[in-house]
């Protein structure tokens, strides 16, 4: 069987991000993937305007799409994309997150939620692995959102990631060069990626450092206080990634832990089970809201607001 292999970068033309996603490819296509590569910035991408209709028809059990579709790229992308076993995103890192070329692209994904299509039946079932490669010039310090932020985009469309790699201190154009064990990581990514491919769905693992990131889940470095959710689910502390809720432990030799709760991946947003809870959210949010009572409040109270104008900036070009 022959591998769909696709790398998506979001960075600068023949700089660090480009040069390693291009060496991860080369260690796919080295051992038979079809492979195929594109940067974000040679196409027309739009912002998500939040206008919601996606979200809409989704609680009526529809399947929309994007008001967007016909006005840029985005769905173009998306049907070469959701055909591939695997995909491998690469991004600059800018002020502690990905690019917001990467981000603006991804955040477009919600109409493409593959556990509402799946369960209206508009689409069947596809699992795909994915790798993330995070550059930029300083320490984690300051890259400290950067995996986290990409790989909370990945989730929609039902790529488990197996691997992820954070680039440090390598600010210039090619500078990654210099670092031959950063070249030998990123081939080590794309070996992964066909390791995994090559393995039984049901028995995938992650494949990167067993001891990376604070959540057992997922490898996220990002934990956050828990709060009580929308239908009273509580967790002491969750993974702001993936949403796993447990709670820390000192191990035995004095350190902390993040332990994941017997129920704690309830909302495992890595699954489709999982998200199936939020886009339950979703309607009981939307439903809740769209009453004549609710409605005539906010008419009334708006009307303070729509009239009231603040001075603005003009740009004489």
């Amino acid at each position: 069987m022959i591998f769909k292999v696709m790398g998506i970068t979001a960075g600068r033309k023949n700089s660090n991000s480009e040069i390693l996603l291009k060496e991860a490819l080369l260690a796919c296509q080295n051992q038979g993937a079809e492979v195929t590569m594109i940067d974000l910035r040679d196409y027309n991408i739009m912002e998500c305007t939040g206008c919601t209709v996606c979200t809409h028809g989704m609680t009526k059990g529809k399947h929309v799409g994007c008001t967007l579709d016909k006005k840029d790229d985005k769905k173009a992308i998306m049907d070469v994309m959701l055909n591939q076993d695997a995909v491998i995103f690469s991004a600059p890192t800018y002020d502690l997150m990905p690019t917001a070329t990467f981000l603006k692209f991804m955040h477009r994904n919600l109409s493409y939620e593959s556990a509402f299509l799946e369960s209206i039946g508009a689409i069947e079932h596809r699992d795909r692995v994915g790798a993330l490669i995070a550059v930029g010039g300083s320490t984690r310090s300051w890259q400290s959102m950067a995996l986290e932020c990409m790989q909370a985009t990945c989730f929609t469309n039902d790529f488990k990631i197996v691997d992820m790699h954070l680039a440090t201190r390598v600010p210039a154009a090619k500078q990654c060069l210099l670092h031959d064990e950063m070249i030998n990581r990123a081939h080590e990514i794309g070996n992964n990626i066909m390791k995994a491919l090559n393995t039984p769905v049901e028995k995938r693992k992650w494949l990167g450092d067993e001891n990376m990131g604070w959540c057992p889940n997922c490898h996220s470095n990002a934990l956050i206080l828990g709060e009580v959710q929308w239908d009273g689910l509580h967790f002491p502390i969750e993974c702001q990634v993936c949403g796993a809720g447990g709670d820390l432990e000192k191990t035995k030799d004095g350190k902390w832990k993040f332990v994941i709760a017997e129920n704690g991946l309830c909302r495992d947003r890595t699954t489709v089970e999982g998200r199936e809870h939020h886009m339950t959210e979703i309607g009981h949010t939307q439903g809740g809201f769209y009453t004549d009572e609710n409605l005539a409040i906010i008419k009334e109270k708006f009307n303070k607001y729509k009239e009231l104008k603040f001075s603005t900036i003009k740009i004489i070009r």
